[in-house]
This record gives C-alpha cells, structure tokens and sequence, in this order.
C-alpha cells in the first residue's frame, strides 16, 4: 500500500517490540523511518533491510549527548519529522518495591520518562519553527491505573501522562503531543510481567497494521488527549 505523500516518521526502540513492528509497518505504507535502538545487532539488521531513504542507529536515549548527536544528524540529513514515535521503554522484574534496587529503578526512570526528555529536548525544537508535526509519547494502561509488582515501570508511565500533557500546552498552534496507550500486546517486555499468559495477547506485528493505521491519523486536533489504539485490548 503506497502512501499518497510518505511522512518522515522517527521511532525509538525499533529493536523489538512494538518498535520493531512499527518499522515495517511504516515502511511497507511507504513513508519513511528514521529510528534508533541499544541493540547493536537489531540496529545492523534493519539497515541492511531497509537502506536509504530509511536510517537507523544505535543510540540509547538515556544519553542526552548520545541523543543530541543522532538529532543533529538526522535533521541536517531528513528534516524536522513528521511524527516522533517515543516507544523505547524498560520495564523492572516482578518484586515489591522495596525489593527493586536502585540501579534497576534508575535504569527504568533513565529510559521511560528522561529519555524521552531527551528526544524532545533535541527533535522538537525544528518541529516548533516549522509549526508542524505529531509527538507520539507512548504510555500504557500502567499510566492511567496500577498493578502490584510493576511500581517503577508505572511511575514512569503516569510521568508520562502528565509530561506530555504539560507538552502539549506548549506547543505552537498546529502541532500535538499525545500520550497513547498501545494496549495489551504480546512483547518480550509483557512476557517478562505476565509469563506464559502473555500468549493471550495480539502479537506486535498484527498489533501495528492498527496502530500505524492509527498514527497516521492523529492531527492538532489531538493535542493533549489521552488516547488508546483503537480495537486492542486495554490494560
């Protein structure tokens, strides 16, 4: 399905998952994906699989220099994207609270709510002097209600909430910000939580035929609402 006029859209944890599915998704509608992940071997895949126009690199985002490089970069070569995808995230092992150490609940602040400051802090400024585009901050239903177990992840996600709200307030007149919950979906990252019930689930890649469906869609008129990809199952 070719798109009438392809977007530039820039992705974030395109290693696996939701990111990962996003990527084909995208590219098979035609638009073009810039995205960026921690795994060295994923990142190398997905080059060689989609060459030009299409740009991958290994960047973790919770490196604000690291970021600040790869936005230079892309900028210089793409522009200002269209849609900025927000999507890479960590989630802890299953423990009570006290027993997360604080390495681990670092680690998951570090990448689910400072990295996408990061990305924002270097992508969203050429997207306020063009006055266009869509950021995408991908939150959960552990965003909007909790589970036990789940403390840092859903921390994160409830920051997320209230940052892109926030955002969204100041953002230039047809721009948006947007806090989505993907849904349930059958990940490496839901496995780790929900084990073998996790099965249940729409695997990621049936999950993106909807949900890039989805994103295509969203406009200024979405600024600030709290949405969820329509037809998957909530959290």
């Amino acid at each position: 399905m070719a798109a009438t006029k392809g977007k530039l859209v820039v992705i974030t944890g395109v290693s696996r998952g939701l990111g990962r599915a996003m990527v084909e998704e995208f590219i098979r509608r035609g638009h073009t994906v810039v995205g960026c992940g921690r795994s060295t071997v994923a990142v190398a895949e997905l080059s060689q699989r989609h060459g030009a126009p299409h740009d991958f690199a290994t960047v973790d985002v919770a490196s604000d220099a690291g970021v600040q490089a790869w936005a230079k970069r892309v900028l210089a070569s793409h522009g200002a994207p269209d849609l900025l995808l927000n999507n890479a995230a960590l989630i802890n092992r299953n423990a009570p609270l006290w027993e997360v150490s604080a390495q681990e609940f670092s680690d998951v602040v570090d990448v689910n709510l400072k990295g996408v400051a990061n990305v924002v802090r270097h992508f969203v400024p050429a997207m306020v002097v063009r006055r266009s585009g869509v950021i995408v901050n991908f939150s959960s239903g552990w965003g909007r209600s909790t589970s036990a177990e789940v403390a840092p992840y859903c921390a994160t996600k409830w920051a997320m909430e209230g940052l892109t709200q926030a955002l969204a307030q100041e953002l230039p007149t047809g721009m948006a910000a947007v806090p989505l919950n993907p849904g349930v979906i059958n990940t490496d990252m839901l496995r780790s939580c929900f084990g073998d019930s996790a099965a249940a689930y729409p695997e990621a890649h049936e999950w993106a035929k909807l949900a890039v469906q989805f994103l295509l869609k969203l406009s200024a008129r979405d600024n600030g609402r709290s949405l969820t990809v329509s037809g998957t199952v909530g959290e």
